[in-house]
């Protein structure tokens, strides 16, 4: 007969004080941690494109564009996540080692983290108020896809075309972003 063990859940003190000290990221969901994986090239030059394209019209204003080490706060601190990128508007929203209130997420999907990223993160991520867009971007084909919230109508998805371009409005910002800014320079032909 196996034995039972007791499952201990981390608190929020205990995972931020574990984290700023570990070698490797970790991702904390319901009071359980989780190690991160590595990413691929193609995968951190479309984070880069897209926080690139971001960071270009957030200077000099409120918002602020962060990149995969920057925690995001969700579920009143028994979980965090650390999204591929982050565009926050809110000036309250500065605390030095997390985010609570991005308007835009984007997540890039790569062979380990896509189901994630589709049920877990998106279940999550849509809790918060300051969400506006969530965009993923598969990193092994052309294929994107972004869920944005409309103002007392809920929640819609698109699947970005070759023309399409997505208008990102947050704040009083509203930068644009299409299939070839996010596959710049990845080897990945847009037709």
């Amino acid at each position: 007969m196996s034995h039972a063990q007791s499952h201990t859940f981390l608190s929020e003190d205990d995972y931020l004080r574990l984290e700023q000290q570990a070698a490797t990221r970790h991702e904390l969901v319901d009071g359980e941690m989780y190690a991160i994986a590595g990413a691929s090239e193609r995968h951190n030059r479309i984070a880069l494109n897209i926080a690139y394209h971001l960071r270009t019209v957030t200077r000099g204003k409120p918002c602020r564009a962060f990149m995969a080490d920057m925690k995001l706060r969700v579920a009143a601190g028994a979980t965090y996540y650390y999204p591929d990128v982050m565009l926050v508007c809110d000036p309250a929203d500065d605390h030095p080692i997390y985010k609570r209130a991005p308007c835009f997420i984007a997540e890039v999907l790569s062979p380990a983290t896509a189901s994630v990223d589709l049920r877990e993160k998106w279940q999550a991520y849509r809790t918060l108020p300051s969400l506006r867009y969530y965009l993923l971007v598969d990193a092994e084909r052309l294929w994107a896809k972004v869920f944005f919230r409309r103002e007392g109508e809920g929640w819609f998805e698109q699947e970005l075309s070759p023309e399409d371009s997505l208008e990102v409005g947050c704040g009083d910002l509203h930068p644009m972003l299409t299939l070839d800014d996010l596959y710049e320079d990845t080897g990945m032909l847009i037709v």
